[in-house]
């Protein structure tokens, strides 16, 4: 997974709790503005308590921000009809609208922009700016103009590795104006940007010996066939897979289902775009059994340009991309694939590119496969993608987003928390599963993702403990609250924010996919090769190929927030509730010491199932798999047409 750097009565009750879901939580002890004054919650940067502080910054340097605009009729009543249009039952049900439609009846309109404009032009900010659709005001100005703007002390301070600017509190404007504005960006200058955990286009081969599937070699000697290899925990373990196809996850999941997601296009965003995509899955859907892509069945989207490709690392997004690409395929060989580049990795063009994905309205679905721990989100940015959002659910987008690929995010930050965007209420967060798939293409097992390392002994007659390595992303959201459609699904006595994730399909990449794409060799050589992959990463553009099939059994056309849909089916035997006590603790993985090839020798490990840092495989919902993972039933389920 990438991060980033960022009925009537039944419609009546949803109205009521749609306000409530999706809202930001306050942060408790949060200030009072001053008289004539709001303030905009959680505008302080989560950071603040960590970061060591170097003093005010220069009154005469320069700021530049985005003044993120309320929609029109208010931000909770545009919640409301974003739930109620995604939920059976709704005397609005799918009745979406077009983005014509939905920026006449939300976007903000020219006397607010007007409104808010002069204002920050009396403070002696200068607009430089205004977005197409009225979303946000560019502004520019000094630090002194903007302290006085947004009632804020600018100060320096240096945290996780960067030197910004930034506000010491919450920000606030004049009652006034502060109906119309839901948010600022720009008063915090970190940089937050999204990583790939995707292994990059530098060559990367799977050493031997693999199976073809599940359990089909026994882990008992080396590669040598006569050095004998310890039991783990008293038993044998398999060698892992080599890398499941198309046609092992068809059968797993759809169980070879005729429906193949013809009719429905699926989006895909990540950042920049791999100069040799097309001819890699050409490559390997002739390989595996995928089916050809047909003229004109994939598509993508590009800038005219992209920047911070320092900061970024393009060639690793380009496997991030090759992996979303063929996932989707693999489930889908039907559906038409988009591909949405963004311009870097950053937050602000992320927010833009979800922009121009829901403006253009060409897909049914959109897979994400990037994120960032929550406490690197901020207010603004989280208000910025969540307007994309529910535009997306109006118009009958689903957005699905990767659960990450950190567990519980204690190892990697020191605070266990959900990741983001997953966390938002207005998306669906796909958690991972370690899948055993079997020589006949069924299921011996699933179980959660959770993986601890343990190395072969020097003496080559024990496995001994190294670390937890990686699981999948889950927990309880601090931004936002219980969103109602997980009432009643999410115990009780959890804890009250939005539970995370809905659902979990294959992330191990132990148990992963098998990708092609072309890579550059120690050699200098570039070629295309093959190696496993997983991550939830892998678990979204999976379910979002399913997803396809389902939308192409009830007609065509979109859903909207999947999420009311995928609650509703909580026990009805669509999803198959993950067991946390599969067959074998794990598989014994053989990895080449140079990455391609046995010259420098191998090395062996233990990687185990099922131990997600402190989240953990539940009956029902849990905070590694959601309700669990999707079945041939899913693809069955009725999505029916509008009411009347």
């Amino acid at each position: 997974m990438q991060r980033r750097t960022r009925v009537r009565a039944a419609l009546a009750a949803t109205a009521v709790t749609a306000l409530v879901v999706g809202t930001i939580a306050a942060a408790p002890g949060a200030s009072a503005a001053p008289t004539g004054r709001k303030m905009l919650a959680n505008s302080a940067p989560k950071w603040l308590a960590k970061a060591r502080h170097n003093g005010k910054a220069n009154a005469a340097g320069a700021v530049s921000l985005r003044v993120y605009l309320a929609p029109q009729g208010g931000i909770d009543a545009l919640k409301a009809a974003a739930i109620a249009v995604s939920t059976p039952g709704s005397v609005s049900y799918r009745r979406f609208i077009t983005p014509v439609q939905y920026h006449a009846q939300y976007d903000p309109t020219a006397a607010t922009v007007a409104s808010v404009s002069g204002w920050l032009g009396s403070t002696g900010l200068r607009v430089t700016g205004v977005e197409a659709n009225s979303r946000y005001i560019s502004v520019s100005g000094t630090v002194a103009a903007a302290q006085a703007a947004f009632g804020v002390s600018l100060e320096s301070y240096t945290h996780d590795g960067q030197t910004v600017q930034a506000p010491s509190g919450n920000a606030s404007v004049p009652t006034s104006v502060s109906g119309a504005i839901l948010s600022v960006s720009g008063l915090d200058t970190t940089q937050n940007a999204m990583t790939h955990s995707a292994p990059p286009p530098p060559a990367f081969v799977n050493a031997r010996p693999c199976s073809i599937y599940y359990g089909q070699l026994k882990a008992t000697v080396q590669a040598d066939l006569t050095t004998p290899l310890p039991k783990f925990r008293g038993k044998t373990l398999p060698y892992a897979p080599c890398g499941y196809t198309g046609p092992q996850y068809r059968a797993a999941y759809e169980n070879n289902s005729t429906l193949d997601g013809s009719g429905i296009t699926v989006g895909i965003t990540d950042a920049y775009a791999s100069p040799t995509i097309v001819n890699d899955i050409n490559t390997y859907t002739a390989n595996h059994g995928d089916g050809p892509w047909a003229p004109g069945q994939y598509t993508q989207t590009k800038p005219s340009s992209f920047t911070h490709q320092k900061q970024c690392d393009p060639s690793g997004w380009y496997g991030e991309q090759t992996l979303d690409i063929e996932a989707v395929h693999a489930m889908a060989p039907g559906a038409n694939v988009h591909y949405y580049a963004s311009r870097s990795c950053f937050d602000a063009d992320f927010a833009d590119l979800l922009a121009q994905v829901v403006d253009r309205n060409e897909v049914q679905l959109v897979t994400n496969s990037w994120g960032e721990p929550e406490e690197a989100e901020t207010t603004e940015d989280a208000m910025a993608l969540q307007q994309s959002f529910l535009q997306g659910a109006m118009q009958g987008i689903s957005f699905l987003f990767s659960s990450g690929d950190d567990g519980d995010q204690l190892a990697n930050t020191g605070i266990k928390q959900s990741d983001s965007p997953a966390s938002s209420p207005y998306v669906t967060a796909v958690g991972g599963t370690s899948d055993a798939i079997g020589a006949d293409g069924s299921f011996l097992f699933q179980t959660g993702w959770g993986t601890n390392r343990y190395l072969l002994s020097a003496d080559g007659k024990s496995w001994v403990f190294n670390t937890f390595l990686y699981g999948a992303g889950g927990g309880f959201s601090s931004m936002f609250n219980r969103p109602a459609y997980q009432n009643g699904v999410v115990p009780n006595n959890a804890p009250p924010g939005r539970a995370v994730p809905d659902v979990g399909l294959d992330g191990d990449p132990n148990t992963g996919m098998l990708i092609g794409i072309t890579q550059t060799f120690p050699d200098g050589s570039v070629k295309y090769g093959e190696y496993r992959i997983g991550g939830t990463s892998l678990s979204s553009p999976l379910f979002a190929g399913m997803t396809a099939l389902t939308l192409q059994n009830s007609g065509g056309g979109g859903a909207g927030l999947l999420n009311p849909i995928i609650y509703g089916q909580s026990s009805a035997g669509t999803f198959t509730d993950v067991k946390g006590n599969p067959k074998d603790a794990g598989v014994v993985r053989v990895d080449y010491v140079n990455g391609v090839d046995p010259a420098d020798g191998l090395l062996y490990s233990v990687r185990t199932f099922n131990e997600d840092s402190s989240l953990s495989i539940a009956k029902g919902w849990d905070d590694v798999t959601g309700i669990g993972s999707p079945n041939p039933g899913w693809l069955k389920v009725p999505i029916p047409p509008p009411a009347g």
